[in-house]
């Protein structure tokens, strides 16, 4: 006799209609069910089923790659409402703001949310890069997981970056003139650099329809598929680092454990986000004249190192060779050779914290008294008055600096041994906090005329503020 055929259960058309969306059930009964879950939901499909007992501590990752991925959202959502009002054109570009925050409910609450968004996403993707490097998750099949990170970075960096000048006010315009003119240092390809910012001979209708393009398209769709490629990378190493153990590690269920701590940091992350909105508006400034810049005149907060560098260092070596040699060191930092390669424990051992701490105290003392005696007392002019500029601003003053970074390093291998691995570490935190100083000088120190001053000192800019206005 043959077998009976299965009669399938009779379903409602609604029924039928959640059963085909959802293929079992909503809230999860059991292991089985949990990992099943996270197999058939797109979303958690880049997370694994299981995840380290140990990766559950806060402490471990701090949730940053979840807030960059909440922030991302945050951007794509009150982007897509910003396109309903804003206009492209040097015309309309700054009015069209205007009637958002005037006329549009709630129209001022969503810039404020994707401007301080915008602003965040740069300040955790650091973070985030910072906590990978310090815990080591950058070796093994982590390496080129690195490389994606950095690249990541470079994405978010453009997304800003395009997005500055679209208020079109003499703040953003004034900025974006500030960078293309960096980028004409650039030996050889520099003017071309330039016009290819510009979008033309000078920044205007041009510039600023590029800008749009990128920063709705194109940067959106490059940061999407990295993040994708990047967290199946991470999947695919085995999750988040953990330090070492004995044995096979407890697993637990990536549903609800891990999950549900995702969630509560990003809901908190949007909360802070939106309370911030409410009581900080974003800026908007007086509309674009390019006949009269400000003074001074800032690139964008995230770039005023380099703009800080060109004030110590010939416009050659603070636009090109020392981003060059940074770039190129940060993408061989996994490749490099390490003693050992520990992964999951916070600079390395104890000692490797200690000089960590060491490097960021001797980089936050040092930096700032170096950059007021070039300021003060070994200006461009009064020393070697007779070399050529390149010469004197630019060969001496790095080779000199690089000369005492080599001794600094020497001194600490015959003082303390550290590994090669706690030796690259303590470079790193060295260099980082001296750029953080020229970052944070660059952006509350310098006053009129690029002049060191102290921030309460500082009169009042010429861009005069569009709320200060209308009272």
């Amino acid at each position: 006799m043959g077998e009976v055929p299965e009669v399938p259960e009779r379903r409602g058309l609604l029924r039928s209609i959640w059963h085909s969306i959802f293929r079992g059930p909503v809230v999860p009964r059991d292991e089985r069910e949990r990992r099943r879950v996270v197999l058939i939901h797109l979303p958690l499909h880049l997370r694994p089923t299981q995840v380290p007992e140990a990766a559950l501590r806060y402490s471990r990752t701090f949730g940053l790659g979840g807030m960059a991925l909440v922030l991302i959202g945050l951007l794509m959502v009150t982007g897509v409402l910003l396109v309903f009002v804003y206009k492209p054109s040097p015309e309309d570009a700054h009015g069209s703001l205007l009637t958002l925050q005037r006329e549009v409910l709630f129209g001022r609450l969503v810039r404020n949310v994707h401007y301080w968004s915008a602003n965040f996403l740069v300040v955790v993707t650091c973070l985030h890069l910072l906590r990978v490097f310090f815990t080591g998750a950058f070796h093994g099949a982590r390496q080129f997981n690195w490389v994606i990170g950095l690249l990541l970075l470079l994405g978010v960096l453009l997304s800003n970056f395009t997005g500055y000048l679209l208020p079109w006010d003499q703040r953003s315009y004034w900025a974006i003139t500030i960078c293309a003119s960096m980028a004409s240092y650039v030996p050889i390809a520099g003017p071309w650099l330039q016009r290819l910012v510009q979008g033309g001979s000078e920044i205007g209708a041009s510039t600023l329809l590029n800008f749009y393009a990128i920063h709705t398209t194109i940067s959106p769709v490059f940061i999407l598929i990295l993040v994708g490629f990047h967290s199946w990378r991470i999947r695919k190493a085995g999750g988040v680092v953990t330090p070492p153990v004995v044995g096979t590690p407890d697993r637990v269920s990536f549903v609800p454990n891990l999950l549900m701590r995702e969630v509560a940091v990003g809901l908190g992350l949007v909360a802070g986000v939106l309370l911030l909105s409410v009581f900080a508006s974003a800026p908007l400034g007086a509309p674009a004249n390019p006949g009269m810049s400000p003074n001074p005149a800032k690139a964008p907060w995230y770039f005023m190192g380099f703009q800080e560098l060109l004030l110590h260092f010939h416009s050659l070596f603070s636009v090109f060779v020392l981003p060059l040699a940074a770039a190129v060191a940060l993408f061989l930092i996994p490749y490099l050779r390490y003693d050992a390669e520990p992964s999951g424990v916070w600079f390395l051992s104890a000692k490797g914290r200690r000089l960590a701490i060491g490097a960021a105290v001797f980089g936050l003392v040092v930096a700032p008294v170096l950059v007021i005696a070039d300021e003060f007392i070994f200006t461009r002019e009064s020393w070697l008055p007779g070399a050529a500029s390149w010469l004197r601003s630019g060969v001496l003053p790095v080779a000199g600096l690089t000369l005492a970074t080599c001794a600094l390093a020497f001194a600490l291998k015959r003082r303390f041994a550290p590994t090669r691995g706690e030796m690259t570490q303590t470079i790193f935190v060295l260099l980082v906090t001296a750029f953080a100083v020229l970052t944070m000088t660059g952006v509350w120190f310098r006053g009129r005329g690029m002049a060191l001053t102290w921030p309460r000192s500082q009169p009042a800019s010429a861009v005069t503020e569009i709320a200060e206005a209308e009272e």
